[in-house]
């Protein structure tokens, strides 16, 4: 197993895991969770599908990691209890969308990937980043997967306490991260793999079973028993040993994506 690779791609960073033989392969891109593992090294140890013939590359959520204000998270915590979504969660959305394609051309740049079709995951938000790109982007994906992932907006603000004060702006904000109602957009996209804990937060779990079932052909739930939301212990910044739980999800994914590598060129 190749020793993590470290860098900046676009401004944005990220840990990279190389194939056994460090030579070029496909790429599958990552983005982690805000719950744990929160940061693109934390993820690529909870998650490292090692054993892929592929460059595994986890990309840092703003705010979050390396990019966490004055090395903490106290920033990110005031920004969610100002305003959970209009000023945090979808901006963080939003950034990590947006800067993709220019993080996706750098690593190209950087690392001997190719200019294939790329593999997308996320976890928790990072999902609905990946989920985002399938929908709302035309860069060649042959395979894409979520776990525990924000597939409804509504159903992520619903998971904090209290009720969140809905006006017009935010009631479009949220109704626009509903990849349940995009499913027909998701459908043909490329294959989809949707891990769901089955101990998950009820409305997360109710939502993978609906985009599975609205997307329909090419996509599959893999669902993980004893599996809450987090992937890893708190605080969940540093890499750490992988528990077992995401041990079982490591290897679905790692199943998955050995089956479309063959459709990345």
């Amino acid at each position: 197993m190749r020793s993590p690779i470290t860098g900046i791609a676009a401004g944005v960073p990220f840990t990279a895991l190389p194939p056994a033989d460090d030579g070029p392969a496909p790429l599958i891109v990552t983005w982690h969770m805000l719950d744990a593992p929160r940061s693109d090294a934390a993820f690529a140890a909870a998650v490292p599908m090692n054993g892929l013939p592929a460059w595994r590359v986890h990309l840092g959520m703003p705010m979050c990691g390396a990019r966490m204000v004055d090395g903490t998270m106290d920033a990110g915590l005031e920004l969610l209890r100002k305003d959970v979504l209009m000023a945090a969660l979808y901006p963080i959305l939003v950034q990590a969308t947006e800067e993709f394609p220019a993080a996706l051309e750098s690593i190209r740049a950087q690392l001997p990937v190719g200019d294939g079709p790329v593999g997308v995951l996320g976890g928790s938000l990072g999902g609905a980043v990946a989920l985002r790109i399938l929908a709302d982007n035309d860069i060649p994906v042959f395979a894409g997967a979520v776990v525990n992932a924000a597939i409804r907006m509504r159903s992520v603000v619903g998971l904090f306490p209290g009720e969140y004060p809905y006006v017009a702006e935010s009631e479009k904000v949220a109704d626009s991260v509903d990849f349940v109602a995009q499913a027909a957009t998701l459908a043909g996209r490329a294959p989809l793999l949707v891990v769901s804990g089955e101990l998950d937060h009820p409305s997360l779990r109710a939502d993978a079973l609906d985009l599975v079932n609205a997307v329909g052909d090419g996509t599959e739930l893999l669902s993980i028993p004893e599996l809450a939301h987090a992937l890893a212990d708190e605080p969940g910044i540093e890499p750490a040993p992988q528990l077992p739980l995401a041990r079982e999800v490591d290897a679905g994914l790692t199943t998955w994506f050995r089956r479309h590598l063959a459709d990345a060129g």
